[in-house]
């Protein structure tokens, strides 16, 4: 099996929860980090990073000033780089796991983090993270990485798409 694994599907069908769940049930030590929404009233307002060792940052909101947009949120790459690039770092550095949620539209605005990625994917650990599902020419290639396995969630799939994270996270 490949050194990489990442799970593309449509949004909220569950991919983050799917690595999170995972990482719970085997208990692996990992670095790096997963997004989640901040949400008011039950509207997405944005998205923050959470680092595996607890850190928190806004990655995106609908009321932060920046010059970085994708759809209705302001990005903040400064944010992403002091945080999520940061984990992803110490992970390269300590960590069996990489995790990588996600590899999106917003995160490919910063050039650390497409430089932090490719050397997660040249390394020798085992990179598990999210992928967007629509054509982007940096994602593109690394779906395209020789050590990368993309899986696509569905509602549908989940079990089976967990049974093979689980297995893949477990062989040496």
């Amino acid at each position: 099996m490949k050194r990489s694994l990442l799970l593309a599907g449509k949004p909220g069908v569950g991919k983050t929860a799917l690595i999170k769940e995972a990482l719970a049930r085997t208990k692996v030590q990992g670095g790096g980090f997963y997004t989640e929404e901040i949400r008011t009233g039950g509207v997405r307002q944005g998205f923050r990073i959470v680092t595996l060792d607890g850190q928190e940052a806004i990655l995106a909101h609908i009321n932060i000033s920046s010059p970085r947009q994708v759809s209705k949120y302001r990005v903040d790459t400064d944010a992403l780089d002091r945080v999520g690039v940061s984990a992803l770092r110490q992970a390269l550095k300590k960590s069996d796991l990489i995790v990588i949620d996600e590899i999106g539209k917003m995160e490919l605005l910063s050039p650390q983090f497409r430089e932090a990625v490719m050397q997660a994917l040249n390394s020798s650990r085992k990179v598990l993270g999210t992928i967007m599902l629509n054509p982007h020419p940096f994602a593109d290639q690394i779906k395209r990485h020789p050590q990368v396995e993309v899986l696509l969630v569905t509602r549908d799939n989940r079990t089976e798409i967990m049974r093979k994270v689980l297995t893949w996270l477990t062989e040496e």
